[in-house]
């Protein structure tokens, strides 16, 4: 099952980060607290529609950006079999529609897809319960997950 709230501070994160600003600058610039601007990354915590515009303020970035980068996250995720389902029967290959490598490790991350902007891994935390990373595809890595 995907976690809105993981995805979205995920996102946020990845944000921060590209900006090589601190927790505490951003917490500070959106008025949020230190350790619940931390979990809100980490996904332990949902940010109300408010707080999440703040902290997005603080970022420099629009709200309909995040939610569209969110968005196109949670969409990936959908075209994965068993990520919002349990999967029944793993298909042979993937279907034409989507843009999959399998990958098995033994962290149990089961597949990666990608739509040339935006990779999603999935890792298979229970039956009920999948972890989803997601990272910005840069032009350079485009031409080789996209040909994988």
């Amino acid at each position: 099952m995907v976690l809105l709230r993981r995805v979205i501070g995920d996102a946020l994160r990845a944000r921060r980060q590209g900006q090589q600003r601190t927790l505490r600058e951003v917490s500070t610039a959106a008025n949020v607290s230190l350790g619940y601007l931390s979990e809100i990354e980490r996904g332990q915590k949902e940010p109300s529609s408010e707080l999440l515009a703040a902290i997005c303020d603080a970022l420099g970035a629009r709200l309909s950006e995040l939610l569209r980068e969110v968005s196109d996250t949670v969409a990936l995720a959908e075209q994965l079999p068993g990520v919002l389902v349990p999967m029944q029967d793993e298909p042979a290959e993937p279907t034409p529609a989507q843009v999959a490598v399998r990958k098995a490790t033994n962290r149990g991350v089961r597949q990666v897809t990608s739509d040339g902007k935006v990779a999603v891994s999935v890792r298979q935390d229970s039956p009920l319960k999948a972890t989803l990373r997601s990272t910005r595809v840069r032009p350079a890595e485009r031409d080789v997950v996209c040909a994988a």
